[in-house]
């Protein structure tokens, strides 16, 4: 069939984006759905850190590739061999298909899958296959969705299915800033009742970790951002306390529960520190591959410091998306409140440029039937 979708053409070119234009809006051929593989038409799709360092070339990937990997849609056919899933369903995405197979897949989510790693770097579905050409040559997947599109064919591990009562723009942020910040505080921090935790880099990952924490009621939340915009922001979703990295070096501020979410060497330094005497650091920001941070071995080892890497939250999607599609039900997790604005597939050059320069926490494309 055909679909419309923006295609990375290539990594790395001068900003801004709106002029250089490295993503093209495309019409692809995509193939239908194989053993094990569903259709699904995209209803929303968030933009991500995760596209960007794409688009930057902070995060290597074959190109021409069609981007996107925080996205719902509702599902329009089944491959042979799909008994779990039913057309119609609403899913979210989960960039990091689970095999549910190698040894990776039995830690409970502290390692990602081999197999489903393997098959996001080398641009494919999970099995291998490519589902997406272009003028008869293959355009790669991004981490297994492709979600910046009106269809993807996706393999049944990387999806999850939510009821129709969740919007679809709220499922599309479940899928990767929910499930990435909430699982750092959930899965990874663990914060005891009456514990505070801090989080350094309000994103759309960082804000979707501040609003788990304060849904948890356990202790204070303190959030931690370089940008004045983003405080104001974390105030009115309810933070006890705000502070720029600045503040929080100069006052000596500290939390037994560090979330850092920025992805950046200098804010997991300020993490690090924040990190009260006993306390826990779980870094779950995306930095590019050689960025490093200079931090005192000995501050860790006399002050009985844990540091926890965290990819995607720790999280098992199947089980984790639920429990945040229920928690927004209920009032207590406002995913609503991550997103910035909503635009079309058009704006997906700007919108680069947006996330670039801090502007925005969650921007969120809307497809319409048309």
């Amino acid at each position: 069939m055909k679909i419309r979708g923006a295609v990375l053409e290539s990594a790395g070119r001068e900003r801004p984006y709106a002029t250089s234009r490295p993503i093209s809006i495309a019409e692809l051929d995509l193939d239908p759905p194989g053993p094990g593989e569903v259709l699904v038409r995209i209803e929303a799709a968030g933009i991500c850190h995760s596209d960007l360092s794409v688009v930057d070339g902070n995060r290597p990937r074959p190109t021409p590739m069609l981007l996107g990997h925080e996205a719902a849609g509702r599902i329009e056919q089944v491959g042979t061999g799909v008994d779990s899933l039913d057309v119609g369903q609403r899913v979210v995405m989960a960039f990091l298909p689970r095999c549910n197979e190698c040894a990776e897949c039995k830690t409970d989510g502290k390692l990602p899958c081999q197999p489903g790693s393997v098959a996001n770097n080398a641009g494919t579905l999970l099995t291998g296959g490519i589902r997406l050409h272009r003028d008869g040559q293959d355009v790669n997947h991004h981490l297994g969705v492709s979600g910046f599109a009106s269809h993807a064919v996706v393999d049944q591990h990387s999806v999850v299915p939510v009821g129709d009562d969740v919007p679809a723009e709220i499922a599309a942020v479940l899928g990767c800033a929910v499930l990435t910040g909430g699982g750092a505080v959930i899965n990874a921090g663990k914060p005891e009742p009456g514990e505070t935790v801090m989080v350094v880099g309000l994103g759309g990952v960082g804000m979707a970790a501040l609003i788990t924490a304060i849904s948890l009621g356990k202790g204070e939340v303190i959030g931690v951002d370089s940008m004045p915009e983003k405080l104001d922001v974390a105030r009115r979703i309810g933070a006890t306390a705000t502070y720029s990295p600045q503040e929080v070096a100069q006052l000596g501020i500290q939390a037994p529960v560090v979330i850092e979410a920025a992805g950046h060497p200098r804010a997991f330094e300020t993490a690090i520190a924040a990190t009260a005497p006993g306390g826990t650091t779980v870094t779950v920001g995306l930095p590019a591959p050689d960025a490093r941070s200079e931090i005192s071995p000995l501050g860790l080892v006399a002050g009985a410091r844990t540091v926890i890497g965290s990819y995607l939250g720790s999280a098992v999607p199947s089980r984790d998306i639920p429990i945040y599609a229920q928690l927004w039900r209920e009032g207590k997790l406002p995913v609503e409140t991550l997103i910035s604005s909503r635009i079309p597939l058009s704006d997906i050059n700007t919108a680069m440029d947006q996330l670039a320069d801090g502007k925005a926490i969650r921007q969120v494309i809307v497809f319409d039937d048309k």
